[in-house]
């Protein structure tokens, strides 16, 4: 049976992880022994198994599947969410011990929404709260101070590299070391997005280079630069709204840099490109609507190729 490799290859025991912090391995080998998790915030940039250690810690510590909810707090994060869904999620008498709610990306739920998650934990004593997210400062400090805190650093390259390595032995893919490291300087840190595309890659039982130039960059992002330029801006940003999720979002500010021949003929606009793709960046840490930032990112670059700034 096909399986997707990022599942099939996704830790499943504390010997499968690999941990960066000894200390912090110690810390969860306390949690499986005593039974039970507290509430906890796992932090780190995308990619790096913060999902994944959630559910490992869940298997180990055999929580019946009716006992957990997960939520992908980027799609339902408002408030009517929380209090409909996770409210009557919580109500209800746990098969075990605990009821475990997993909200992945919480640094997108709305300012009310996290008001209302912070009663929950406050209020349920039988439910804990595991949740996951690139960005910290987004989460209120009520958030913070019930849960604790848990950064997970990325591999480095080379912990990168083999962890590749072993998933294309594994699977029987032949492959050169150069041919796999231009994945990986497309892909680092995001050790799932690496493998997505070396399985979508390895046909025929060999890794390959895709033909197009620009590596995994789709089409649709050219035609998003060309819109912008063209003073085309909501047949753009309608664009990207169709085309790209919001966790691809850091991706296409990696592209735009990757590209900023696209915007700047001069040295002069070059820089000023950096600086806005830089600007761009520290805002979208900090925004409520990231598209909206992305979308004024690009009209900026736009400007400054036509010379308007």
């Amino acid at each position: 049976m096909h399986q997707i490799w990022t599942e099939k290859y996704r830790p499943s025991n504390i010997s499968e992880y690999v941990f960066k912090d000894q200390t912090q391995k110690a810390q969860i080998e306390n949690w499986i022994s005593s039974g039970a998790l507290p509430n906890l915030l796992f932090s780190g940039v995308q990619g790096v198994g913060k999902t994944s250690l959630a559910k490992m810690l869940f298997k180990e510590l055999g929580v019946n599947p009716y006992d957990i909810m997960e939520i992908n707090a980027s799609k339902d994060n408002g408030v009517d969410f929380i209090r409909d869904t996770v409210v009557n999620f919580t109500q209800t008498m746990p098969f075990g011990d605990f009821k475990y709610v997993l909200l992945d990306e919480a640094d997108y739920l709305s300012v009310n929404a996290q008001a209302v998650l912070r009663n929950l934990m406050e209020k349920y004593n039988n439910v804990r709260f595991v949740l996951t997210c690139n960005y910290q400062h987004k989460l209120i400090p009520a958030i913070h101070s019930r849960c604790q805190g848990f950064h997970i650093d990325k591999l480095d390259v080379d912990e990168f590299t083999v962890r590749l390595v072993n998933v294309l032995i594994a699977e029987n893919i032949a492959f050169e070391i150069d041919v796999l490291d231009t994945y990986v300087a497309a892909s680092y840190p995001d050790l799932r997005k690496c493998i997505n595309q070396i399985q979508m890659n390895s046909y025929g039982g060999t890794l390959t280079i895709t033909d197009d130039k620009s590596g995994d960059v789709a089409d649709y992002q050219i035609d998003m630069v060309e819109l912008f330029k063209a003073g085309h801006y909501k047949e753009a940003r309608t664009l990207i709204c169709t085309k790209a999720r919001i966790d691809e979002y850091d991706d296409i500010f990696k592209f735009l840099y990757q590209n900023l021949h696209l915007f700047a003929d001069t040295s002069v606009k070059e820089d000023k490109c950096l600086i806005a793709i830089r600007d761009g960046l520290v805002k979208h840490a900090m925004v409520s609507d990231v598209e909206i930032n992305l979308s004024a990112t690009i009209a900026e670059l736009a400007m400054i190729a036509q010379g308007i700034l």
